[in-house]
């Protein structure tokens, strides 16, 4: 028996490949398929399942291609419905897989059709649960995504409350727990960097599935502070439900090089957003007028997901050489396949053609100090959370996410500092206030861990258990 995690850490997402005497299933794919089916191949082994653990929202999955590409059945759980031919499979029912057997564990909550699946072994012993968004390590799956009718998030809360108690937790401690996510996607609020975890140590560390927990205790930690899903999210269940272009006819589609002529063309006589996925210490040194910064080195796909409101938005794409078709290919991972092409030669040939340019202003947190004692105007564009946990006393909170609701809280006068924690969504903010014409901004080099290695004043958020 083989067990592969295939992990994306820029969308914080695990794919998993199993194999057993010759026959193969694949849990939760990403959308580019051919690794999976080159792996099969190469062990001469046929793909026979696709299991989703529920309707996506985060990234189109790869179910719909590696179906037609294979003519493996795909499975969902109970009450999905699709478009497209799929095994609807009821609670508890048993497929094989050479060897093995993955037996379907109907978990609602998360979303109504969610379901973990449970390997057992060629003895028959409960090996590994393929929890998806039903249970994380360190945390489960938001439930606010499928609000639909009179069904509420608490609602839903309390359908994976009774999912976990009756149908996970009842697994013995050693059962291996595989789930969809990790740190850093925004299906869950506390995830944990570890990608591979046990029912037993999820017991004793997991918030959610403390022993003596009652509904009511459950329902109230697991929806309090939530913030909304990113606006990508119903696109891509939407994809994920109904189907989408096999990704073989994005690349062909869209992996088009412009010259300076051809690019200037399309922007200006389309409704296309300029993306320049560099790093941003480049993108700060100078980019096109209006273009928006989204450097590859991030969460590059969510960030766009989170940012870009409509995924049918025409596109042309500034990226490093060489970064063309992997750049196109991480956008189609959450559904965003109308990329008119791209600038040949990159930024240079842009610069080399004698074309209008733009630039950032970028400090470091030492001038930053300096300028404190000149009553300077600070912006912090990390998560509530992270500024909650510590910040600059005389910094507003202005998160990435949601910089639209924020817009008219920064001064049309006068300059202003922004910065995230490391540099990355600061450069991605300035962008973004750039091409809405905020000329008077300016980014702190290195965020706040640079910041807190000066004297600027902070404040942190006090333990409760301190207070008096």
């Amino acid at each position: 028996m083989i067990i592969e995690q295939i992990y994306t850490g820029c969308l914080a997402q695990g794919a998993y490949y199993v194999e057993s005497n010759g026959e193969v299933a694949i849990i939760d794919p990403l959308r580019e398929v051919q690794d999976y089916i080159d792996k099969a191949t190469k062990n001469k082994a046929k793909v026979k399942y696709i299991f989703e653990t529920h309707f996506h929202a985060d990234f189109v999955s790869g179910h719909v291609t590696l179906s037609e590409k294979t003519g493996a059945k795909i499975v969902f759980g109970p009450t999905a419905k699709t478009a497209f031919e799929a095994i609807i499979a009821k609670d508890n029912q048993v497929f094989k897989v050479g060897d093995i057997t993955i037996t379907v564990l109907h978990t609602p909550g998360h979303t109504m059709e969610s379901s973990c699946y449970l390997l057992k072994d060629k003895d028959g012993k409960d090996h590994a649960l393929f929890s998806g968004d039903t249970l994380f390590l360190g945390d489960v799956g938001r439930p606010d995504l499928a609000q639909k009718g009179d069904v509420t998030e608490k609602d839903l809360a309390g359908f994976l409350f009774d999912s976990l108690r009756n149908k996970v937790m009842t697994l013995a401690d050693e059962v291996i727990v595989y789930p969809a996510h990790g740190a850093g996607s925004a299906c869950g609020k506390n995830l944990s960097k570890e990608t591979v975890g046990t029912i037993g140590n999820q017991k004793e560390t997991n918030y959610a599935l403390r022993a003596n927990m009652t509904k009511d205790e459950f329902v109230k930690e697991v929806t309090d502070g939530l913030l909304p899903p990113p606006a990508y999210f119903p696109l891509n269940v939407k994809l994920n439900k109904e189907g989408y272009k096999n990704i073989d006819e994005v690349i062909e589609n869209s992996a088009k090089p412009l010259s300076v002529e051809g690019f200037e063309i399309h922007a200006n006589e389309t409704d296309a957003l300029i993306l320049d996925v560099r790093h941003q210490s480049e993108f700060i040194k100078g980019f096109i007028p209006q273009s928006i910064f989204v450097g590859l080195g991030g969460t590059f796909a969510p960030w766009v997901g989170a940012l870009i409101k409509d995924i049918k938005q025409p596109i042309l794409l500034v990226t490093p050489e060489g970064e063309e078709k992997g750049t196109i290919i991480r956008l189609s991972r959450v559904g965003f396949d109308n990329v008119l092409g791209y600038l040949e030669g990159s930024f240079d040939s842009w610069k080399k053609a004698g074309k209008e340019i733009d630039t950032i202003t970028s400090v470091s947190a030492d001038v930053l100090s300096k300028k404190i004692n000149e009553n300077a105007v600070v912006f912090d564009v990390r998560k509530p959370g992270e500024y909650e946990s510590e910040h600059l006393k005389i910094a507003e909170n202005t998160p990435l996410d949601f910089l639209n609701n924020h817009i008219s809280e920064f001064p049309k006068k006068g300059d202003f500092y922004v910065h995230c924690a490391g540099g990355y969504r600061s450069v991605i903010a300035a962008s973004i206030l750039k091409a809405r014409g905020f000329h008077n901004l300016i980014d702190v080099d290195g965020g706040y861990d640079a910041i807190k290695n000066t004297t600027i004043e902070r404040t942190a958020a006090v333990c409760p258990s301190t207070l008096k």
